[in-house]
This record gives structure tokens, C-alpha cells and sequence, in this order.
């Protein structure tokens, strides 16, 4: 299609390289090492489960991350998060939501981080990675 950049760096290599983009290889396999890379890392959309967006296009929601509850949901923030407590939630419509404590769904939200929820330690970094505070 297009090949964008900017002083000389691949922009599309490097989106598809911090997981911020998929290698679209029905016009090009350029970007396929970049994509396995991050995939390895888990970087942005390999954190968790999603749907290939040739995938979403056709209706096929499936692997579409949703919010789960119960036993297999964890409610703390998990070790190594140096007790970060700013939940990032993904709704049923597939909505990165963030929830500080004390705020309306905080209590009642549970992160699965398998479906790509996670933590934030302030609301700068979770505006940052894409998730956004919720309406209302």
C-alpha cells in the first residue's frame, strides 16, 4: 500500500514492531519479522487476545477479549505491579476502560489479564497505552 516515515525510520515497521499494528500480508510480507517480535515480547495488542482486524471486518467476533468475572478473575493487582490500582478493563463491546479507586465500577470491576486487562499505576500511562476513563 504505503510505506510511511518519518527522519529516515519506518513508521509502519515500528508500529508493527511495538504491537501497535499487525503485518497485513495480503499485499506484503515486509513487516512479518516485526510482528513476530512483538508477539514474542507480548507488546500492545499480543499483551492479550484479539481479533485481526480482516477478521473484525468480516463480523467475526470470537477471540474478541470480553469482561469475565468470577474465580479466574483477579481483583488485586498481581505481583511485580508494585501495587499499581488503576484497573484496565476491556467491556463486552470491546472498550479499553480505565477505573480509578473510588470511582463508580471500581469495586466491581475484576481484571483477566489472559484477555488483555491490565494495571496502571497513574492515568497518564493508561491514556497513553490507548484506554480511555469511562463516560458518565
Amino acid at each position: 500500500m504505503a510505506v510511511c516515515s518519518a527522519g529516515g525510520e519506518d513508521l509502519n515497521g515500528w508500529l508493527v514492531q511495538q504491537g501497535y499494528a499487525v503485518a497485513y500480508r495480503q499485499y506484503s510480507t515486509d513487516y512479518v519479522s516485526h510482528e513476530n517480535g512483538a508477539k514474542k515480547a507480548k507488546r500492545g495488542v499480543w499483551a492479550g487476545g484479539f481479533t485481526p482486524p480482516w477478521d473484525w471486518r468480516r463480523g467475526d467476533r470470537r477471540d474478541s477479549p470480553s469482561t469475565v468475572s468470577g474465580p479466574a478473575a483477579a481483583s488485586k493487582p498481581p505481583a511485580g505491579t508494585s501495587g499499581c490500582k488503576i484497573k484496565g478493563n476491556i467491556n463486552t463491546k470491546g472498550d479499553w476502560i480505565f477505573h480509578v479507586p473510588g470511582s463508580r465500577d471500581y469495586d466491581r470491576t475484576q481484571i483477566n489479564e489472559g484477555a488483555g486487562e491490565r494495571w496502571f499505576c497513574s492515568e497518564s500511562e493508561a491514556l497513553a497505552a490507548g484506554w480511555r476513563a469511562p463516560r458518565g
